[in-house]
């Protein structure tokens, strides 16, 4: 595993903000999964929470930093060695997703700025095996990396009031799911009948940073029978242990 240039800064009185360099990548995310837990095992009994976003951790501590440069020493010792200590296990999941224009309120305009067909959009957007850099936005957002170049796209100069709950979108070089119906200006392309996130469950979202999405294509149909079997409880998304 690569060993990056980091920066240590206080920020705060109780918080520690640790940042890779300024880019999007997957050397990245699994060199800041796999230094959080090792942190959270090793400082457990002196922290309160550990968030973490592309490029960055932020540590936030139980009582105020008074010796920060302590604080910086071991953070760079448990650095050094943590990269020997864990192998993070992550999970394929199969998200279904309809493409139906019903849903797909945006796809006609990406169609013709991009010069491809409905079966094309489709095929473009399944195809990757896209990247969990991490949730956020809204609870269960999940920043995916992996879009195919073909379908990048602005996001909205004037973002919708209200987006529909599951809908699939393209930003720019990002796609993604609202987990909730929400204001939003992704472009809209499809929608998953998927829960993301389930605040009554002891993990209320079961995908986490470092685990991949697959999208699935489904029928309209497909998709009303498979939001009737989650809202009678008898549907469990699938997923696979990822060991790439």
């Amino acid at each position: 595993m690569i060993n990056f240039k980091l920066t240590y800064k206080l920020f705060g009185e109780r918080s520690i903000l640790i940042e890779w360099p300024d880019r999007i990548q997957e050397d990245i995310l699994k060199d800041i999964l796999n230094f959080k837990e090792i942190i959270e095992i090793k400082l457990y009994e002196l922290i309160v929470e550990i968030n973490y976003a592309y490029n960055s951790i932020l540590i936030s501590y139980k009582n105020p930093i008074s010796n920060f440069k302590q604080h910086e020493s071991e953070l760079k010792r448990i650095y050094k060695t943590s990269k020997n200590q864990t192998v993070l296990e992550s999970r394929i999941w199969k998200i279904p997703v309809c493409y139906d224009i019903l849903f797909g309120i945006d796809s006609e305009e990406i169609i013709q700025a991009k010069d491809i067909d409905f079966e094309q959009l489709i095929a473009l957007h399944t195809e990757p095996l896209y990247t969990v850099f991490f949730t956020g936005f809204l609870p269960g957002f999940l920043y995916l990396g992996g879009l195919l170049e073909e379908l990048y796209f602005p996001r909205k100069d004037n973002p919708r009031l209200s987006v529909k709950k599951g809908s699939v979108a393209i930003g720019q070089s990002q796609t993604g799911i609202y987990p909730n119906e929400s204001p939003g200006g992704w472009n809209v392309i499809g929608n998953s009948p998927i829960k993301l996130f389930n605040p009554n469950s002891d993990a209320p979202c079961k995908i986490k940073g470092g685990d991949k999405i697959k999208f699935c294509s489904i029928s309209l149909e497909e998709h009303r029978h498979i939001n009737q079997m989650i809202e009678m409880g008898f549907y469990e998304m699938e997923s696979e242990v990822f060991n790439g």
